[in-house]
């Protein structure tokens, strides 16, 4: 039945395994035997052309001589693997002594480390985090804060309205455009909050501005707001004198310069000594030995009637620094496009 002889089969196999004296020799009996094209694979394609009787027999025995030689092949695996024999072959060994191949871990964007970091000093001055829309309305973005229809910001050149083809769908706040600043936040924040309020608001806001080195169409910004009984300027200054501490260093001198902003009054921008001379004067702050980083002021009391908020009983204060401009200062950067070119080389320094 056949053709074969089963002890003498065996007797054969078990003379070629025990002579395999490596891994290799042995893998090349294994697929002499037990390959797709090997003996047990020929002999079990023999069978359909046997009779029926001879059939069920035969297959018996070939499943009985395939599963001897597997255990002769597995038996003689472990003898040559643990011999340890001069001029064996481990064919799936592991090389220990190759480098490893690393997955490259990513890192925060410069702009989200410098975001956190400082979210991080407000948090610790009591401040919440609180997030807003990227989509605005007129009334947020404008209105509520005081600021009038004749004001340059809101003409088509210095914002981002957005078309709305159904009138039925405009909102009640006017039109839709993109935030030109986060102060919309604090609009929505007075409306379902009271006082006291002390929160930041991290975020991207959008201007059609002309991409150089620096200036662009989407930047970040943080605003900061304060609100309670017996707020004063003083707060604000001692605020602000803790951020610059911590975020630069403490030698980092701080002043304040009267300005305008139509949601505060008092207002004035924020200018620290510069951090690359010490204030001696250089090119990075034009000789002037400062810079500037940021605009402050008393919430002005209309922008605190508008919210419902009694002006008489509660003062407040607000400011808003750009993200961009604290990160290009904190790590010597001289031009906001290399944030968004998303260049490796880059962003890996970070």
């Amino acid at each position: 039945m056949l053709g074969i002889d089963p002890q003498d089969f065996k007797e054969q196999a078990r003379k070629e395994i025990g002579e395999a004296a490596t891994r290799k020799e042995l893998f090349a009996l294994k697929d002499k035997y037990l390959g797709r094209k090997g003996v047990f694979a020929s002999l079990t394609g023999s069978i359909p052309g046997l009779s029926k009787e001879e059939r069920p027999r035969a297959g018996s025995m070939i499943n009985e001589l395939k599963a001897e030689v597997s255990r002769l092949i597995g038996s003689r695996e472990a003898e040559i693997g643990s011999s340890g024999a001069a001029g064996s072959v481990c064919v799936d060994a592991v090389d220990i002594s190759m480098p490893s191949v690393s997955q490259y871990q990513g890192n925060p964007h410069p702009i989200t480390k410098t975001m956190d970091d400082i979210c991080a000093v407000f948090e610790r001055m009591g401040f919440a985090v609180v997030f807003g829309p990227e989509i605005e309305t007129e009334y947020h973005n404008f209105t509520a804060l005081n600021i009038p229809l004749e004001h340059p910001s809101r003409d088509v050149f210095d914002t981002f309205y957005l078309e709305q083809k159904e009138q039925a769908n405009r909102p009640k706040g006017g039109k839709l455009l993109l935030r030109s600043h986060t102060s919309p936040v604090q609009i929505r924040v007075m409306e379902s909050r009271k006082p006291p309020i002390a929160v930041v608001v991290p975020g991207r806001v959008f201007r059609p501005d002309a991409v150089d080195a620096s200036h662009s169409f989407m930047f970040h910004q943080i605003e900061g707001l304060m609100v309670d009984e017996g707020i004063n300027f003083s707060h604000l200054k001692a605020v602000l004198e803790s951020f610059v501490h911590s975020l630069f260093s403490e030698k980092t001198r701080m002043r304040f310069r009267p300005h305008f902003f139509p949601f505060t009054e008092p207002s004035a921008e924020v200018d620290i000594s510069c951090i690359m001379c010490g204030g001696r004067g250089c090119s990075v702050c034009g000789r002037k030995g400062w810079l500037e980083i940021l605009g402050s002021g008393m919430v002005h009391p209309d922008v605190l009637e508008n919210m419902g908020i009694d002006s008489r009983r509660y003062t407040g204060f607000a400011f808003g620094l750009g993200i961009e401009r604290i990160a290009m200062l904190k790590y010597g950067i001289n031009d906001i496009r290399l944030f968004f070119e998303n260049d490796l080389r880059f962003l890996r320094q970070f």
